[in-house]
């Protein structure tokens, strides 16, 4: 039984868990593919804000319809060549915002990136639970979630720098999609070690196994009645809609309060994601020893949400709000892994994966949501709501993480243990 079995040697499982990091940062670079380059739209497609903002919508849009779609794809057909056709549609992402000459061509990369995105989290989870054995998993997960941090902070340095040392956005995009398929390249080359058809470890059982699969015997939507689903779906919603105001809009609006340009605001979005990666590795340390994983959460955005309202207050000098917001993500960072495990814990059993589903549809939800909304204050005049809105809604996220914990802690309470 491959249950007890030796893990696989170390190179092997990290060059699996490599791999899929990468492929995950890359992912999240091209989130971010189109919102670093908005001041050039404006500027030669005379475009608004709130317009910017819709691309943003169209991309999680599809990516959000995508992703549940996604997931029988990979089911049916395996992970691997569907990893190998997102990547494909990041590069023409790339090579369509390049060849953009007004609002529809972007749409068209706005499009062609949501559907690249879409499959990400279905092809990812299933190559790391095949391929690694089972006592570095948690280390997979970790690298994963840190590597998509990594590709956020990388987009806005990599686009900005290559469009002003070339004098041109459109090298900047076309770079992006020549990235894209620089990483489809590696992965066709080491495409052994991301083939989720031979492995065995996500199919590895405890003892207890089968009594988990006799008692999913409820029908497969079941799990839409639990309070706590939807309180973490809401948890995510409110947590990615706050970071889509920060990522897509921070820039400008530190420019239009502080009077900072915006070829210094661009790597704010970079030490935002920088300061959350590193988050994660110390909440990785932290959740082993929470007993209440909501409180965590809650002093850790609570904190972040703090730092974004003392920049919206106009108080700080210049250099100083920057630097704050890029500090911010910090605390964001810190509450990562603390909300995965509350999200666990809320999974009935044999439903982890459909439970993972629906909640994390809420990040795609937020990020559609919320950029236009940001963008409509921004070109309304209200640069500070960038900040204090993003706040408001890490309020609310923290409000919704303690209705998951409440929710928990009644499930796991046997009835009468109060008396």
């Amino acid at each position: 039984m491959t249950a007890t079995t030796a893990p696989a040697p170390i190179g092997q499982d990290a060059r699996t868990i490599g791999l899929v990091g990468l492929a995950h940062g890359t992912s999240h670079f091209f989130h971010l593919l189109l919102p670093p380059l908005f001041p050039f739209f404006i500027r030669d497609f005379g475009l608004t804000y709130s317009e910017l903002g819709l691309l943003v919508t169209v991309f999680f849009v599809v990516s959000g319809i995508g992703q549940a779609l996604a997931g029988f794809l990979v089911d049916r057909i395996g992970a691997r060549p569907v990893l190998f056709a997102a990547l494909a549609c990041f590069g023409l992402a790339g090579a369509a915002t390049a060849m953009a000459d007004g609002y529809t061509g972007l749409v068209i990369a706005a499009l062609l990136a949501g559907i690249g995105n879409s499959p990400f989290h279905p092809v990812d989870f299933t190559i790391l639970n095949k391929r690694v054995s089972s006592p570095r998993l948690g280390h997979a997960f970790s690298v994963h979630g840190i590597s998509g941090n990594l590709g956020w902070a990388a987009a806005p340095v990599f686009l900005t720098t290559l469009a002003a040392a070339t004098g041109s956005w459109r090298v900047a995009a076309l770079g992006a999609g020549l990235w894209a398929l620089a990483v489809l390249a590696l992965l066709l080359w080491h495409r052994d070690a991301i083939d989720d058809r031979s492995g065995t470890w996500g199919h590895d059982r405890a003892p207890g196994a089968r009594n988990v699969a006799g008692a999913a015997a409820e029908h497969p939507m079941a799990f839409l009645r639990l309070p706590s689903v939807w309180m973490c779906f809401a948890f995510f919603f409110f947590s990615t809609a706050a970071l889509a105001g920060i990522q897509s809009f921070s820039g400008p609006s530190l420019e239009a309060m502080y009077g900072l340009p915006l070829s210094a605001t661009a790597f704010v979005v970079t030490g935002y994601m920088l300061s959350g990666a590193a988050g994660m590795v110390v909440g990785g340390f932290l959740v082993a020893r929470a007993e209440r994983l909501e409180r965590v959460i809650a002093w850790c955005m609570a904190g972040s949400a703090a730092a974004l309202l003392l920049v919206a207050s106009g108080w700080l000098p210049g250099a100083a709000a920057a630097v704050v917001v890029a500090l911010a993500g910090f605390g964001t960072g810190l509450a990562g892994p603390s909300r995965d495990m509350l999200i666990k814990q809320a999974s009935p059993p044999g439903a982890t994966g459909r439970v993972y589903g629906t909640v994390y549809s809420g990040l795609d939800i937020g990020f559609a949501t919320a950029a236009p909304v940001f963008g409509w204050l921004l070109d309304h005049g209200h640069p500070s709501a960038t900040f204090s809105g993003a706040a408001l809604l890490l309020l609310c996220g923290v409000a919704s993480a303690s209705a998951v914990g409440l929710a928990v802690r009644r499930r796991a309470t046997p009835a009468g243990a109060a008396a």
